[in-house]
This record gives structure tokens, C-alpha cells and sequence, in this order.
């Protein structure tokens, strides 16, 4: 293993790696000028051969995710022993196109542990409710006691959030998500509510 240059900023790695073209870059998140990951995932747009490492003093979750995203070989913590860190420059010579990260397990766990939030909230799964009842945007200002311009902003955030330009629209993708399939009763009033 032979170290064959050193940058101190993200636009001389890049300088560097077209020049020496090595096997391996290891980078930090923090970049004078530049985020870490976004260079790596310049990098890996530019050298699909290339192993990159990303060498952080900041291990959690999100970091990491972004760094399998960023297409990065490895991903390994600053503290880490000098043994692991030479394993993730190995594991990245020869196969720069795969990840490895130590925890990595782990965080997906907690990733796919995490409870779904419901795509609706509890007023916008009324609003639904009134409009798929045939309701107009006055009778859903009046039903839910709230005022006219405050009934076209949650119709508005429903829309945005089925991806709607109208009533129509938004009522075909809440019957493709099963969203008009599950109705309960809202604490704050009779109105029934939707929720995944």
C-alpha cells in the first residue's frame, strides 16, 4: 500500500485523482469548501473503478446513509483501529462498487424500526373525507368550523401531499393508496378521518 498524494481542499482531490489516478481516495465528510460526500459521489460518477473511503469522526445513522448514497466503498470511523481502517482500503481496492461499514446492520434495524408516520394528518383525513362526500370547499370551512381561507390551505396541503392539481385527482391516488378504505372516528368532532 502506497499513499500517492494528499489534498487539503475538494477541488485538489479532484486534481489529483485525475492525475495519479489511484485505487483507492479516502476523504472526510468536512471539506474546506465542499461537503465530503458530494465529492465522493462526483468521484464515483467519474470513476466507477475508483474506491472511495469516507473516513468520519461523526458515525450516526444518517451520515452513513449518506454515504452508502453517495456511492462510497467504505465507510469507517477516524477513531476506528489502524486495522480496521487498512481493512476498509482493501475491501475498497478490490470492490469499489459494494459497501462496507462497520454497524451497518445495526442501523438498518433502527432505519426499518422507525413507525411509519401517516402520509395524512388527522384534519387532512377529514378534509378527504368531506371531499370524496361530495363537499365543496365552503362546506368543509363550515364543517369543520374554520374559516374559508383556512379550508383552502388544508385542501391545498392534501393535494400537495397525494400529488393533486384537483378534487379528482387527489381522490383516485387516496383510493390507490387505500387511503378512503380506513375511517375512524376524530376526537375532535364526528367527522370521520382517514389514516394509513
Amino acid at each position: 500500500m502506497q499513499t500517492v498524494g494528499e489534498a487539503g481542499s475538494a477541488a485538489e482531490a479532484l486534481a489529483l485523482t485525475a492525475s495519479l489516478l489511484p485505487d483507492v481516495v479516502t476523504l472526510g465528510i468536512s471539506l474546506p469548501g465542499r461537503d465530503g460526500l458530494d465529492l465522493a459521489r462526483e468521484l464515483r460518477d467519474r470513476y466507477c473503478d475508483l474506491g472511495i473511503v469516507i473516513l468520519t469522526a461523526c458515525g450516526d445513522d444518517d451520515i452513513l446513509f449518506r454515504a452508502l448514497d453517495s456511492g462510497a466503498s467504505a465507510f469507517v470511523s477516524k477513531e476506528a483501529a489502524a486495522i480496521e481502517i487498512l481493512g476498509a482500503i482493501r475491501h475498497s481496492a478490490v470492490s469499489a462498487s459494494s459497501f462496507s461499514a462497520p454497524g451497518l446492520a445495526e442501523a438498518l434495524r433502527r432505519r426499518n424500526a422507525v413507525p411509519q408516520q401517516p402520509l395524512l394528518s388527522p384534519r387532512e383525513s377529514q378534509v378527504l373525507w368531506l371531499l370524496q362526500e361530495g363537499r365543496t370547499v365552503s362546506d368543509v370551512a363550515q364543517l369543520l368550523h374554520v374559516s374559508l381561507s383556512t379550508a383552502k390551505t388544508h385542501v391545498a396541503r392534501l393535494y400537495y401531499k397525494l400529488g393533486a392539481t384537483n378534487r379528482a385527482q387527489a381522490l383516485m391516488t387516496a383510493v390507490r393508496l387505500g387511503l378512503r378504505d380506513h375511517t375512524v372516528a376524530v376526537a375532535s368532532g364526528n367527522l370521520p378521518g382517514t389514516h394509513l
